[in-house]
């Protein structure tokens, strides 16, 4: 998660207190053994590797829980500069094809108009996707970019025809790296980046700091750090505005800056959050590791691995994960992350205190959106439908465009009644940011409405969502959760188990578990469906989708009992999980009741 450094609010950390009695009297009998935090990662490696692996090489701070600024490990996205000097016989092609001295690596500078050769087998970095990837990648990319626009044709509504601008633009721009220009040839030290780039990851205006840190890059093209950050800030740019084309430029960025560092951390820890960005979570767990090999303190690294872990399914391990990053690296992106792992463990009170305090020590805007909007979901999540609007008021009232924080709120008014406030929002969210969830939600939206021409437009946000997978694929996401759990409710109930099989063999979290089953059950092979309905309940996760999924199928499977169970706890629960599967759970419990 790309935020500002944090300090600990208190001596212990935001999670510190909630972890088990076991584990604080192991740290405390751990945290005498060194004070020396911030050089950990400058000790040889060997003996870092005679650690206790159980450990994890958690070292702990004793005393107040924070280290000292100069103890401190590099963080990407703090610094870019690499530290050495340039090559003074450094030349670049210039636009007018003329060139001086060669680059011993020969890199080619984005921009300025004559790429050097490759090496055989290797892609030049930071060349063009079509050129680097070759005809098969162009034209999956082409024939996603149609697919989208005979979506977008069919469209009835001018959301729709913005939401096929805003990817027509963005399948286009994931040709362009960094801006035209050329590199001087100037000789000295590759500076740090302009002060702009330093908070490219952490808030303000992202679009700027990028464009400044394409500005260094055409001045300090070795600039090896600026690379990583340029790459990490891709990342979190195709997250926020669903714009899957900036993962092959996030690729290449990432890739420059191992060329010209190797196993560099910065760069690593970027590749952990690409992994995972494109649901490659075993690949983000590699990497997380690899870089957290390099500098134990990243950040970065250490939200990437909780991540992979979780999603892996890896529930125990992730709980682990999370303590050794609330150790090592307390603040926002860590207690949220914290706060998240104890929800799937269906520890709603810690998650809400462990968030609460998290946004008692946020300070930037955009933490303050990232928190309340978490905090907001959590209550959504409970039924709690007043308190979710507040707290998404005051994500939107630290940031007013906050994406999240909007489809949120959308959730929350159509959950109290408010629909057409509630389609009025989400038609906001999907203009700007056209992902599976709101697209989905706003199509319900629609057919719960059933107005002149509402089916038409709900079948045209489904349409949406097949296009967006295109897309995400030729973006190199691993798109099947998406497309399971969309496809099963609204399209080809076969594409939808195929999917969700595809996706149980990558990783068996619970929301993998969840869509299996539906898909299952949607394709009239329920008894087979309910172990992963089961399964996906199982750890104690507070869900009225799951528990409705898991209503459904009982009752399908002749378990009626069961089926009222939990048809009524999904109610219970929150009665307003979605317009459409709220209706057919009291639908289903009534045929229940009646049949008794």
């Amino acid at each position: 998660m790309a935020k500002p450094r944090r300090e600990r609010p208190d001596a212990r950390g935001a999670a510190a207190e909630h972890r088990p009695k076991a584990d604080r009297r192991a740290e405390a009998e751990h945290g005498h053994r060194t004070a020396r935090r911030g050089e950990a990662h400058h000790e040889p490696k060997a003996t870092r590797d005679a650690e206790p692996t159980g450990r994890a090489r958690t070292e702990n701070t004793p005393g107040t829980g924070r280290r000292a600024e100069a103890e401190r490990a590099p963080e990407a996205g703090h610094g870019t500069g690499n530290g050495r000097g340039a090559d003074t016989t450094d030349r670049v092609p210039a636009e007018d094809g003329t060139e001086a001295a060669r680059h011993p690596r020969a890199e080619h500078v984005p921009g300025a108009g004559h790429r050097p050769e490759a090496e055989p087998g290797h892609r030049v970095p930071g060349e063009d996707p079509a050129a680097s990837a070759g005809a098969g990648h162009a034209g999956a990319r082409s024939a996603a970019l149609r697919r989208f626009a005979a979506a977008a044709r069919r469209g009835r509504g001018p959301h729709v025809v913005s939401c096929a601008v805003l990817l027509a633009v963005a399948i286009t721009a994931g040709s362009i790296a960094v801006g035209g220009g050329r590199d001087e040839g100037r000789a000295g030290a590759a500076g740090a980046a302009p002060a702009a780039v330093a908070g490219v990851l952490g808030g303000g205006d992202p679009e700027a700091g990028i464009r400044s840190l394409q500005g260094h890059l055409r001045a300090q093209p070795r600039d090896f750090g600026g690379w990583a950050t340029l790459g990490t800030a891709y990342v979190e740019q195709a997250r926020t505005q669903g714009d899957p084309s900036r993962y092959p430029q996030a690729e290449r960025a990432l890739e420059r800056s191992l060329a010209l560092e190797p196993g560099n951390e910065q760069a690593l820890a970027g590749q952990a959050a690409l992994a995972a960005a494109r649901h490659d979570f075993t690949g983000a767990l590699s990497y997380a590791d690899r870089a957290l090999e390099q500098n134990p303190y990243s950040e970065r690294a250490l939200c990437s691995r909780i991540d992979a872990l979780v999603e892996l399914g890896r529930y125990e391990e992730a709980a682990g994960a999370a303590a050794t990053a609330d150790r090592r690296r307390p603040g926002v992106p860590v207690f949220t992350r914290y706060a998240y792992v104890r929800e799937l463990r269906g520890d709603v009170r810690t998650a809400r205190e462990v968030l609460q305090r998290a946004l008692d020590s946020a300070s930037s805007p955009g933490d303050v959106a990232y928190v309340a909007t978490a905090l907001g979901q959590l209550a959504w999540n409970q039924g709690e439908y007043g308190t979710a609007l507040t707290h998404y008021a005051r994500a939107l009232a630290a940031d007013d465009g906050y994406l999240p924080a909007l489809e949120g709120r959308a959730r929350a008014q159509a959950a109290s009644g408010d629909r057409a406030g509630a389609v009025g929002t989400l038609e906001q969210v999907v203009v700007r940011s056209p992902l599976p969830g709101p697209l989905v939600a706003l199509g319900e939206l629609y057919e719960d409405r059933g107005a002149d021409g509402d089916r038409a437009r709900a079948r045209d946000q489904y349409a949406l969502v097949d296009a967006w997978t295109a897309l995400a694929r030729a973006g190199g996401v691993e798109a099947d959760l998406d497309t399971a759990l969309a496809t099963a409710d609204h399209g080809d109930a076969g594409e939808a188990l195929r999917a969700a099989r595809a996706e149980w063999d990558r990783r068996h979290s619970v929301h993998t578990a969840d869509a299996l089953a539906w898909a299952l059950h949607v394709n009239g092979r329920d008894e087979e469906a309910l172990p992963y309905a089961r399964r996906a309940t199982a750890t104690g996760y507070r869900s009225a989708a799951f528990l409705h999924h898991r209503g459904m199928i009982e009752k399908a499977a002749g378990h009626d009992r069961a089926a009222r169970r939990s048809l009524t706890a999904a109610l219970e629960l929150n009665p307003g999980f979605s317009p459409l599967g709220a209706r057919a759970a009291r639908a289903a419990l009534k045929e229940l009741e009646t049949a008794r």
